[in-house]
């Protein structure tokens, strides 16, 4: 089983693609529109408590949204609720599956009213559904249904706003409101979430996020696979667990190449998150004046001590035998952190690269400036190894002048990134996303301010590398670090929640994180998207 096979996240176009194979094996769209509705009157009565007596106002659009919402209205009449249905359309102009649940409401005698003619301003309802628009809204909100997006909103205070689906305004593509969008208490989002509402900047509409079932079979879902997934939690069952009669060899040997004079915190937090992310034994290469300071107290550390030929040179000039040797016998190679920019790290670069016996290489921090400054180090990267860039290191591989070009477009820059290179990328920041050319692409959908440190980043290259170094391939090596590394950094978040953890300590969180994620601990993960929702007023 491989990492994006876990929780898929089918754009518009997709879950078309899902909706209409379903009903070619057999399943009418009628029938999944009433497997949504009883789905988000269960995600409702978890939220909100038993409905009879409560009144509960259900705005209706046009398309399908509109059919889940009278479906779910008549539903609730059954449960002793006062539903009214307040419709965007005119009644005469539904068709379809969303056609017959109107037509059902009406005849189980649920009041409807026009939205052009609703009293806004009336006493606030219970409860408040937003079935107005769904995936296939695009572009931006016509006048009359911002107007309705911000009555809806104007209500949050005093009902409780359930969004069907898809908070009406937000594009379920980019997660962005266009140009505002309903802010949502809880949004059921049927048969798999959609990829925009899962990014931290979309949390204030979607509210807590559930994403029941409705009844697509696992052969469409396996046949149709999605162009995204998510790494959360349900991930973990992919992170490899210890066997019986291990030894140290077993869990894989990393080599670190870096930590020059006065950067050698980074090397030492890269080989330290590497030795807490399970691998049997590190070793860091770096100037025979560094190697004390990477070891910095951790005699779990080894040491590869290079000397230049050079006084005034900090890397040697020609590629060493004991060097290549290591490179040669370890599992997993991580290449960058605290390394310099100066022309002989570049050629050690080259030489690393270059060894036709080397194993998976993550590449981060000063290797990547290299990697940018000279387009021939870039052939030499190969399928399984892995790059780390944050938004700054990414605009400068792909040309642009500053990290917030990448940042006004995630997608597009981790698309350009896949397109400049073989390998996989991992596009670092709020929403971390994670792809390789031609592959389905990841979304780390946590946004943890307690990473946004120095030393963060050798932490993940280190994860990596251990990763790579106990058997995982390129892309599960790459997410499942990124999950263990937020993982982490969120419990951080909880310890010191107004800041000021150390990257010490996110590395030596992360066996607790591993332990949470596989199950071994008796706390839950913290890295786990779909909760269960709060009561009202929450």
């Amino acid at each position: 089983m491989r990492i994006h096979e876990i929780r898929p996240l089918p754009d518009a176009g997709e879950m078309r693609g899902w909706d209409q194979a379903a009903a070619a094996f057999g399943l009418p769209e009628f029938l999944l529109m009433e497997n949504a509705a009883r789905a988000a009157l269960r995600a409702l009565l978890d939220a909100t408590g038993p409905a009879a007596g409560k009144t509960v106002w259900l705005l209706m659009g046009g398309g399908n949204n509109g059919g889940d919402a009278a479906c779910l209205a008549r539903l609730l009449l059954d449960e002793g609720a006062h539903p009214l249905l307040i419709h965007a359309r005119r009644l005469t102009a539904f068709r379809g599956a969303a056609g017959r649940h109107l037509r059902l409401a009406r005849a189980a005698d649920v009041p409807f009213a026009p939205a052009a003619r609703h009293d806004w301003g009336a006493d606030a309802p219970d409860i408040l559904v937003d079935g107005l628009l769904g995936t296939g809204f695009s572009g931006l909100l016509r006048p009359d249904a911002l107007a309705l997006v911000r009555h809806v909103n104007a209500l949050r205070r005093r009902s409780f706003l359930l969004s069907l689906d898809v908070p009406s305004g937000l594009d379920a593509h980019t997660g962005l409101p266009r140009p505002d969008a309903v802010r949502a208490h809880l949004t059921v989002t049927f048969e798999a979430p959609k990829p925009g509402l899962i990014l931290p900047h979309a949390r204030p509409f979607t509210g807590l996020l559930r994403a029941p079932r409705i009844g697509i079979p696992l052969r469409i879902r396996r046949t149709l696979p999605p162009a995204r997934y998510a790494i959360d939690a349900a991930c973990a069952s992919l992170l490899p667990a210890p066997a019986p009669g291990s030894h140290k060899g077993s869990f894989g040997h990393v080599l670190v190449v870096g930590g020059a004079p006065g950067m050698s915190g980074a090397a030492h937090l890269a080989a330290r998150a590497a030795l807490r992310t399970g691998c049997g034994l590190v070793s860091v290469a770096a100037p025979e004046a560094s190697c004390p300071d990477v070891r910095c107290g951790l005699p779990d550390i080894m040491t590869l001590p290079l000397h230049p030929a050079v006084p005034d040179m900090i890397w040697p000039e020609t590629f060493p035998e004991a060097l290549r040797q290591r490179a040669g016998s370890c599992a997993a190679l991580v290449v960058g952190p605290g390394m310099g920019r100066r022309p002989e790290a570049a050629s050690l670069l080259r030489a690393l690269l270059s060894l036709p016996e080397r194993p998976a290489a993550v590449i981060d921090a000063d290797a990547l400036w290299h990697l940018a400054e000279d387009a021939s180090l870039r052939a030499l990267l190969r399928p399984e190894d892995i790059i780390t860039p944050h938004p700054g290191e990414a605009a400068r591989l792909l040309g642009l002048r500053s990290g917030a070009e990448v940042q006004a477009d995630r997608p597009a820059a981790l698309a350009g990134l896949t397109a400049l290179l073989p390998c996989v990328c991992v596009l670092k920041g709020a929403g971390t996303l994670m792809a390789r050319r031609g592959e389905p692409r990841g979304i780390l959908p946590f946004d943890v301010p307690s990473l946004a440190l120095a030393g963060s980043g050798d932490i993940l290259a280190g994860c990596c590398g251990a990763l790579l170094a106990q058997g995982l391939h390129g892309q599960e090596a790459a997410g499942l670090a990124a999950l263990l590394h937020a993982e982490a950094g969120l419990d951080m978040g909880e310890r010191y929640p107004e800041r000021g953890s150390l990257a010490t300590q996110t590395a030596d969180a992360l066996p607790g994180a591993r332990a949470r994620l596989r199950g071994t601990s008796p706390h839950p993960p913290l890295t786990n998207l779909f909760i269960q929702p709060a009561r009202n007023g929450a």
